[in-house]
C-alpha cells in the first residue's frame, strides 16, 4: 500500500506479538528433547492394549482429549463463580472435587496423544502438560484446604489453579490450531481431486505387493497391485501427521504408516489401528487400454467395507 504522499504506509504490526514469539521460540528449543524422548518411551510402553486407540479417540473419529478436558475446565470455572457468591461453599467444594476426578482420564488421553507428536509439537505439549499438572496440584491443595475448613485458602489456591489451567489451555489451542496436532492431515484430498476418472499409468508400472507412489490430479497417492490383479489406491499422506504411507509396511491387506504406526485398510482406507483417528481417502480403480485409472470415493461410497 502507498500513502498519498508517495511514501510507503506503515502497517499496524511488524511481526508476532511477545506471547506468540515466545511460543514459537519454545517450538524450536531442543533443551528438553532428551526428557521428551524418555517420557515418550515410557508412555508408549504402557500396557494399554486396545484402550490406547480409545484414548486416541479413534471410535470418535477425532482426538478424545479435547472432549475430556471440558469436564474439569467446566467444573473448575463454575467453582470459581460460586466462590464469588455467598453461601456456596459446599457446591464449590464439590465442583473442585469433580474436576479433579475428571482430570485423570483427560490427562491419560493427552499423554497418549502427546507421545506420537513430532519434536516441535512435543515441546509445546510438554509445557502444556506441565501447566495443567500445576493446575491439578493447586486444585488438589484447594480441595484439601476446603476439607479442613480453610475456605479462603482453598479459594486462593483454586484461583491460582484456574490461572495455570488457563495457560495450559492457551498452549493447547496453539497445539491444535497453529500446529495442527490431532487434525486430519488428509482432509484436503476431497477438495483437491476433481470428480471422475484419472489416469495413473500403465499396469506394468505397479509391482505386485509393493507400494508405488504416484499422483492423482496432482495429489500424491500410493498404489498397491494385488496378486489377483486388483489395484488399491489410497491418499499417500497419512491422516495422522502426514507420514509417507508409500514407505510403510504392506501386510494383511493394510498399510502401516512408518512414522507412528497407524494402519489403514487398502480396500477402503479405514483406520483399523491408531493413533490416526480419521481414515485415508480411498480411490476406486479400473484398467482401460492397459492403463490404471482411479476415481476418488466419496465418504458415503467407501465407509466402511469388510
Amino acid at each position: 500500500m502507498v500513502s498519498t504522499l508517495g511514501a510507503p504506509a506503515r502497517t499496524s504490526a511488524t511481526g508476532p506479538g511477545p506471547v506468540l514469539a515466545a511460543v514459537e521460540r519454545l517450538e524450536q528449543a531442543p533443551q528438553a528433547d532428551a526428557l521428551i524422548g524418555a517420557i515418550r518411551r515410557a508412555v508408549r510402553a504402557l500396557p494399554l492394549g486396545e484402550a490406547r486407540d480409545v484414548l486416541h479417540g479413534r471410535p470418535l473419529g477425532h482426538p478424545a482429549h479435547p472432549l475430556l478436558v471440558q469436564v474439569p475446565i467446566g467444573t473448575w470455572l463454575s467453582a470459581a463463580v460460586l466462590d464469588l457468591l455467598p453461601g456456596q461453599r459446599r457446591a464449590a467444594h464439590a465442583l473442585v472435587g469433580a474436576g479433579l476426578a475428571a482430570a485423570a482420564p483427560a490427562a491419560v488421553a493427552g499423554w497418549t496423544d502427546w507421545a506420537e507428536l513430532p519434536p516441535e509439537q512435543a515441546r509445546v505439549g510438554l509445557v502444556h502438560a506441565l501447566a495443567n499438572s500445576a493446575g491439578v496440584l493447586l486444585y488438589a491443595s484447594s480441595f484439601v484446604a476446603r476439607t479442613r475448613g480453610r475456605v479462603w485458602r482453598g479459594k486462593a489456591l483454586a484461583m491460582a489453579g484456574l490461572a495455570a489451567v488457563g495457560v495450559g489451555g492457551a498452549l493447547g489451542g496453539h497445539l491444535a490450531y497453529r500446529q495442527a496436532a490431532g487434525a486430519n492431515h488428509a482432509e484436503e484430498v476431497a477438495h483437491l481431486v476433481d470428480e471422475g476418472w484419472h489416469r495413473l499409468g500403465p499396469v506394468p508400472d505397479f509391482a505386485v505387493g509393493r507400494a508405488v507412489r504416484t499422483s492423482v490430479d496432482g495429489v500424491d497417492v500410493l498404489a498397491v497391485r494385488e496378486a489377483g490383479g486388483g489395484i488399491r489406491v489410497l491418499a499417500e499422506r497419512c491422516a495422522h501427521m502426514g507420514g509417507p504411507l508409500s514407505e510403510g509396511e504392506i501386510a494383511d491387506g493394510c498399510v502401516r504408516c512408518p512414522w507412528h504406526g497407524s494402519r489403514f485398510r487398502l480396500s477402503d482406507g479405514w483406520n483399523v489401528e491408531g493413533p490416526a483417528t480419521a481414515p485415508q481417502p480411498a480411490f476406486e480403480t479400473r484398467i482401460v487400454d492397459g492403463h490404471v485409472e482411479a476415481r476418488l470415493l466419496r465418504f458415503h461410497e467407501s465407509r466402511p467395507r469388510s
